[in-house]
């Protein structure tokens, strides 16, 4: 294999993992979003999009533009650009893209926000006017869902509702999609597998499944549910019921449970957790510490019964 085409086949084929690494992100934080005020969190749900789809249909324009005669340090240069609507005319010169307006205008605004709004706070102007990415999502919602939100003064902000979620998941992916639809069209034809997958990975999930987060909340709440009720004896489920649990308060349920399926849900309840762990000894919690560290931990056993002790010398046995 010569170096361009494996550098289209590998180097590119990575390109696409993380790529889909960065839309999957972006879904996820969407998704977790609460309120659609806060500057930081819009500016890290749209800094994932924007990366993984710029970088998506880089990798498009690449198959379709370089061949032998390609001068490569000019295509190299003209690849330095954040205009995502820039890159889909570029592909249209050589395959038809199924995007609509929809999908056009999110492009529009990961665009705005990569080239202007991401530096905006740097500039002295901007103690005039704030919230930019605020005003920037709500106003594509606004577009297309006729969504209609409270004055900027108002007290209680912005509730990021399912409907934007969907929204917002419908219209990633179709464009995510898409893309990489064009992107296994030419690399199969010019002999590649640029498109191949991981399985397990994130890129598979945005590509071939679909991601759909809030069916991943289904799985960790089934699963917490499991652990409740299972009869079953195994060595792994005798050593979790007889690590004795902290005393958290049962009336914040509520609050626990976010932890699961939102990170910026964790760090009130992490104030908690250190203070459980500040009133143990020293010696009692560094036990502690060893015992919940075996949890969940790569090649450690446990041991049901005489038969399943593992005698490879590559895995931790745990008795109890």
């Amino acid at each position: 294999m010569n170096p361009s085409d494996f550098w289209k086949n590998f180097r590119l084929g990575e390109e696409i993992h993380v790529s889909g690494t960065f839309i999957y992100n972006g879904l996820r934080r969407f998704h977790e979003l609460k309120k659609l005020d806060f500057a930081d969190e819009l500016f890290e749900f749209l800094y994932e999009l924007s990366v993984g789809l710029e970088r998506l249909l880089k990798t498009a324009v690449v198959l379709y533009e370089h061949t032998d005669k390609t001068n490569q340090e000019e295509l190299e240069k003209s690849l330095i650009t954040h205009n995502h609507l820039d890159l889909v005319a570029r592909l249209h010169k050589h395959v038809e893209l199924k995007l609509g307006t929809t999908h056009n205008d999110l492009l529009s605004l990961l665009g705005t926000f990569y080239k202007s709004l991401r530096y905006d706070r740097f500039a002295l102007t901007s103690v005039y006017e704030g919230k930019k990415e605020a005003k920037a999502i709500r106003g594509l919602l606004v577009k297309h869902l006729q969504a209609e939100f409270p004055g900027e003064d108002s007290l209680f902000g912005t509730d990021n509702d399912d409907q934007y979620r969907k929204f917002i998941r419908r219209t990633t992916l179709k464009i995510a999609r898409e893309v990489y639809r064009v992107i296994e069209d030419r690399a199969t034809k010019i002999n590649l597998y640029t498109y191949e997958l991981r399985n397990g990975s994130k890129a598979e999930s945005v590509f071939l499944r679909e991601v759909d987060i809030a069916d991943e909340d289904i799985l960790w709440k089934e699963l917490l549910i499991f652990f409740m009720n299972v009869k079953a004896d195994t060595g792994y489920l005798q050593f979790l019921r007889k690590t004795p649990a902290l005393e958290f308060d049962p009336a914040l349920v509520s609050d626990y449970l976010d932890c699961f399926k939102s990170d910026s849900s964790k760090a009130g309840v992490m104030d908690e957790l250190e203070h459980h762990y500040g009133e143990m000894a020293r010696d009692e919690r560094n036990e502690r510490l060893q015992r919940i560290g075996v949890i969940g931990a790569p090649n450690v056993f446990f041991d049901d019964d005489d038969e399943d002790i593992d005698d490879t010398g590559e895995g931790e046995n745990v008795k109890l």
